[in-house]
């Protein structure tokens, strides 16, 4: 394990001052959806506004349009983002992980095209990887792809893909051989694409973020192949680094622990100090943690098992923040209320199972863990 103990220099300081002044300017009270993290509201609108600021690709190269800048100097924006629950649902996985995985692994012609777009704002990115009956095993995944003249035809389905209704690409893990690991491809997917069909599944809050992607014979020419044919699984591990080590495992339920914690008025009960206390210590623990691995990205690192253990740790801190919330609001939340908190609580019990599970589950990321300790 290699965590390191960081603070904010004062330049980094002033860009987490910045970004809270502009979202409130920009997101008053009343004005816009609050979302849960990242199964925030889509908002094409602001996603643009945010890139034209240069919060939108920011570490994705100068040289194809994007900010050039550090992780962790988007670590503090993605946390000023998600502290307001902005509706970031747009851009979020382009800029978090398809765009520096195309930045790492592309053609001239890929990063050319797509990451100058990435960083307008002007693309959104869906992530095929879980498929029906493999879990979090990736490495078991079967839809397949076929090598034809100038392309590749795929066919087979990948399921709980976040945001593919909406998204104008899919960056996808499809086999080309039967070898275990080094028979998995990469392939960036128009979403229009002919034989792609994308089925939104709806989830128990009456969502339907969650879809099911269908491929028949999907044409994909072999320009939009991302790496080299068997490399998948390589790129997709780097990939989910930047999936899992990132603010956006601990902070979900932010702006309904806020506001909890602002409503705390008068007299507090030791029992409701030492609940404040448990989550205000540990929030800091957590931002310390995804401080310490964006450094570590930022020095040429892949902190894949940091990476891992953040999130195990972090989802499951979640759900126990849902816990103490609920306790302490004293009946059911309704998911209809027209407080929009109350509202946010009632969906954050209904889904907040599935945040261990989203970007590997807890037993898949424990197994990382557990090996990584007992290599010599």
């Amino acid at each position: 394990m290699r965590l390191s103990a960081t603070e904010l220099t004062a330049e980094e300081v002033g860009l987490r001052d910045e970004v809270r002044d502009y979202l409130a300017e920009r997101l008053p009270p009343g004005s816009y959806p609050v979302g849960l993290g990242i199964s925030a509201e889509m908002d094409p609108v602001f996603s643009r506004d945010l890139a034209s600021r240069g919060w939108v690709g920011m570490a994705l190269p100068k040289e194809y349009g994007g900010g050039g800048r550090s992780a962790v100097e988007r670590l503090i924006v993605v946390e000023q983002l998600l502290a307001a629950g902005a509706p970031i649902g747009w851009h979020w996985v382009a800029d978090r992980q398809s765009g520096p995985n195309i930045a790492a692994n592309g053609t001239i012609e890929q990063k050319q095209y797509f990451l100058p777009r990435i960083a307008r704002g002007e693309l959104s990115f869906a992530i095929g990887m879980s498929e029906p009956d493999a879990g979090s095993d990736l490495a078991s995944v079967r839809t397949k792809a076929v090598k034809v003249e100038d392309g590749w035809l795929i066919s087979g389905t990948k399921i709980w893909t976040s945001g593919a209704g909406e998204a104008t690409h899919l960056l996808a893990l499809i086999r080309t051989s039967e070898d275990r690991y080094f028979g998995l491809t990469q392939f960036i997917v128009d979403r229009a694409a002919d034989g792609l069909a994308v089925s939104p599944i709806p989830f128990i809050d009456g969502t339907r973020h969650f879809c099911e992607v269908s491929f028949t014979d999907v044409f994909v020419p072999d320009t939009m192949r991302l790496g080299e044919v068997g490399a998948g699984w390589g790129q997709n591990t780097a990939e989910l680094v930047l999936e899992r080590g990132g603010v956006d495992r601990w902070m979900s339920l932010m702006p309904v622990l806020q506001h909890w914690a602002a409503h705390l008025h008068g007299s507090v009960a030791g029992w409701e100090q030492t609940d404040l206390g448990l989550v205000v210590a540990r929030c800091w623990a957590f931002h310390g943690l995804s401080m310490s691995i964006a450094r570590a990205v930022d020095r040429g690192e892949s902190p894949t098992v940091e990476a891992a253990l953040a999130k195990e740790m972090a989802t499951r801190f979640e759900q126990e923040c849902i816990e103490i919330v609920a306790r302490h609001y004293g009946r059911t939340p309704h998911l209809t209320s027209s407080d929009p908190y109350e509202s946010l609580l009632a969906r954050a019990i209904l889904t907040g199972p599935s945040w261990t599970i989203r970007g590997g589950t807890t037993e898949i990321l424990r197994n990382i863990i557990s090996k990584a300790l007992i290599q010599p």
